[in-house]
């Protein structure tokens, strides 16, 4: 019978990796001295949490303030399809500029890569501040927050499905003669559209859940009524409003799921 052969042994790591996981380790420990909970914290936080909650019962079931924000929460619908669905139409071809060896820009797709990141890494809160300052209180700004959001999200994995796309096809329509935006058109979208289409309808979620909070600063829909309810200490409105950003969020992504088998 043969012998098996042992597996390999773990190779030691060198002096720099052994460095910088200590570094981080140390620095891990550190912060969760300083910003995680303590055992007491979370102990006296109980009563409280337990506190609210009672308070918050039962939601308040009104007419009229579930009048009220049943027109919120159709408006933070609202922001979040038409933000998602223009960012989405805007971020394929800015995707295409910025997707190496596709974009017809050489060197220039480092900007609009650039311009990506900046979109991305800013929050939404903060771009949400920035369109109210510009276009007043309303869902004008909060669709303006969402169609940026979702640029910074779906540009960079829409660029990702270009670049990944198979080369055979591109390169068979180059040789053609073909221009790029035939290349785009005949090679590369019919291959990328699958992670396109998932990229797509993830944005879809997180616009539905960006919205909800944009009201917080003045941005429109159903968290403007969050954030008057806790300020007034109207904890049962609070409850119910609660209730029915569960309830969206839910219902969007069993919708979405539902779309992402079905176009597998």
């Amino acid at each position: 019978m043969a012998e098996r052969s042992l597996p390999p042994r773990a190779t030691r790591p060198s002096t720099l990796t052994f460095v910088v996981v200590v570094t981080l380790g140390a620095v891990l420990i550190a912060s969760m001295t300083q910003v995680a909970p303590s055992p007491t914290q979370l102990i006296e936080g109980g009563p409280r949490i337990a506190s609210l909650v009672e308070r918050m019962m039962p939601p308040n079931l009104d007419p009229g303030f579930l009048t009220r924000a049943g027109w919120r929460v159709l408006e933070t619908l609202q922001i979040a399809l038409v933000g998602a669905a223009i960012g989405i139409a805007l971020s394929l071809p800015i995707a295409w500029l910025a997707a190496r060896g596709a974009s017809p820009l050489g060197p220039g797709l480092w900007i609009v890569r650039a311009l990506i990141s900046l979109m991305r890494t800013i929050p939404d809160l903060v771009w949400a501040l920035i369109f109210v300052s510009a276009v007043g209180l309303g869902a004008v700004a909060g669709t303006l927050t969402i169609i940026v959001d979702t640029i910074g999200f779906c540009g960079r994995f829409f660029a990702e499905a270009i670049e990944d796309s198979e080369d055979a096809p591109r390169e068979a329509l180059t040789a053609g003669g073909a221009s790029r935006l035939q290349v785009l058109v005949g090679a590369i979208l019919p291959d990328a559209a699958p992670s396109m289409v998932n990229a797509a309808l993830f944005s879809l979620e997180m616009a539905v859940r960006s919205s909800v909070v944009l009201g917080l600063v003045g941005a429109g829909g159903i968290g403007q009524e969050l954030k008057v309810a806790f300020d007034l200490f109207q904890y049962q409105s609070a409850a119910t409003i609660i209730i029915a950003i569960f309830c969206i969020v839910l219902a969007m992504e069993v919708i979405t799921d539902r779309l992402r088998r079905r176009l597998r």
